[in-house]
């Protein structure tokens, strides 16, 4: 006599739960379930069969013990042919389906005002048991923890196509499921706790919200994940407004131009052309900092990602169209009348992040051969009352004024970086160089190129200057106060070039490189 074949589902997503159970019913499985999803198949007229009836224990702790029972877990990871007698012996029925997805954690956590008990409450731990086990016994239970995957399984059932393969690839997504939502409750009780992520062990995970056409080249594949939590004022809580979809490569531009301009008050634009900054600018206007920063580099603006830190006005977006070609806009909100100046070009990509949001400890990961990097973000900041005077000539408050503007610029290009500015702007960007002297000579270039004089130029320098060849090249061109961290052995060789120049120049203390 065939036994009888048992699906267990139990899901805090419903979507597509009922057409599943009603699939399986017509595949000859019994079906048993919990709480709200056994209740939602009752009211679809399907027969339920409770877990606590299966089990003969009742659901205790308000719910917190429900599935875990050998019951339960026995017929899950009993093997039909190895444990039969076992599980004969102690009235276990094997379950042959199973189909759970876990209490919102990552979307409770979400929630501005998320309460570490609201955390807590929202931690499941018969579910992940329960598809960890299904998981480890895959050639007996199929584990589903995707609603995209429920019609390719009742497919799969109808016609006798399920195989090993789709049974390890439902095992393997299970077991990355699982990873990731311990991954997410790990990060947020960790920054709970106040302690570093970077402990014995780093836990990664993150929700995919986008598939990518390609990564960097057309050759790799890609995907854009999102972490846990609060994702205001974030690329990836971000709303995408209008335009073509994002590739690989403007998402990491746009989160650089985006990180960059948040750390400006009042009126500021960046625009980024290949990871780099290529014009920043504040002014008293949203339209006058956005002209400003375009005047940097005309040409690396061309195709550039454009941020805002405040709502994109209607005459700025009409006057980027009309004046350039753009990938990617970012800014907090669209102010009146700027989301229909947009649509005339239907294909530039807008991007609506929101408020910027607390700040938050963060790391980045960089992946190399054999392991993986991670590190805290460059959240380090300076204040103009701790720069050190290391010249005999003192900066003016316009000179300091300049020095910090530029100093916040080259917090985000790529290393070597020299930035020169005035007047709250870019006037040239020296990035990515092997030598420094290059950077400061491709920086003065670039003004020149665009017409721009640097008399009298503040110059910004990510890390020191292990030469004074950079500050030579810098007085060539009319360059008058120098911010960068100190710390080279021949910072007197440096200081004494600035000195010969009439330089003042300012340490920080910091370093700011960016790979």
């Amino acid at each position: 006599m065939t036994r009888p074949r048992r699906a267990l589902l139990s899901v805090s997503d419903k979507t597509g739960v009922v057409e599943l159970a009603r699939g399986l019913v017509h595949s000859g499985y019994e079906l048993l379930s919990t709480g709200g999803t056994a209740s939602a198949l009752r009211d679809a007229g399907l027969e339920v069969t409770d877990v606590s009836a299966h089990t003969g224990f009742p659901e205790i702790m308000d719910g917190r013990v429900k599935t875990l029972h050998p019951k339960i877990h026995g017929g899950l990871l009993g093997r039909r042919e190895t444990d039969a007698a076992v599980m004969a012996e102690h009235g276990i029925d094997p379950i042959d389906v199973l189909a759970v997805n876990l209490y919102p954690f990552e979307q409770t956590v979400s929630a501005a005002d998320a309460t570490l008990a609201d955390a807590i409450g929202n931690i499941d731990i018969g579910g992940p048991a329960m598809i960890r086990a299904a998981a480890k016994n895959h050639s007996d239970v199929l584990v589903l923890v995707d609603p995209a995957d429920y019609e390719t399984i009742l497919r799969a059932l109808d016609d006798g196509s399920v195989d090993e393969a789709l049974r390890l690839r439902l095992a393997a997504k299970a077991y990355t499921h699982t990873a990731g939502y311990d991954a997410a409750i790990s990060a947020w009780l960790t920054e709970a706790a106040g302690d570093s992520r970077l402990g014995e062990r780093f836990a990664a995970g993150g929700r995919r919200i986008a598939s990518l056409r390609y990564g960097e080249n057309p050759h790799q594949q890609a995907a854009f994940y999102a972490d846990a939590g609060d994702l205001r004022g974030t690329l990836a809580g971000a709303e995408q407004t209008q335009g073509k979809a994002l590739s690989y490569n403007n998402i990491a531009d746009a989160d650089a131009a985006l990180e960059c301009v948040r750390q400006f008050d009042g009126h500021a634009c960046v625009i980024v052309k290949h990871a780099n900054p290529c014009g920043v600018a504040m002014a008293g206007t949203q339209l006058q900092a956005y002209e400003r920063a375009y005047a940097t580099d005309p040409v690396s603006a061309f195709g550039g990602i454009i941020a805002f830190n405040a709502p994109l006005q209607q005459k700025v977006a009409r006057e980027i169209l009309d004046r350039q070609f753009v990938e990617v806009i970012v800014a907090p909100a669209l102010a009146d009348g700027a989301a229909e100046a947009l649509a005339a070009k239907k294909n530039v990509r807008v991007l609506v992040t929101g408020e910027t949001r607390p700040a938050r400890p963060a790391v980045e990961l960089k992946k190399v051969s054999g392991g993986l990097l991670v590190q805290d973000r460059d959240e380090g900041r300076i204040e103009a009352a701790e720069l050190r005077v290391v010249t005999r000539r003192e900066p003016s408050a316009d000179e300091i004024a300049d020095l910090m503007f530029a100093w916040q610029v080259a917090k985000y290009v790529k290393s070597n970086a020299i930035v020169f500015a005035r007047a709250g702007a870019t006037i040239g960007v020296g990035a990515g160089q092997m030598s420094r002297v290059y950077s400061t000579r491709i920086a003065a270039i670039k003004a020149a190129d665009a017409g721009l004089s640097t008399k009298d130029a503040a110059m910004a320098s990510d890390a020191f200057f292990p030469f004074r060849d950079g500050i030579d090249s810098a007085a060539e061109h009319g360059v008058r106060a120098v911010i960068q961290p100190g710390g080279s052995v021949r910072d007197e060789e440096v200081i004494a070039a600035a000195d010969e120049h009439d330089i003042a120049m300012v340490f920080t203390g910091m370093r700011h490189f960016r790979h």
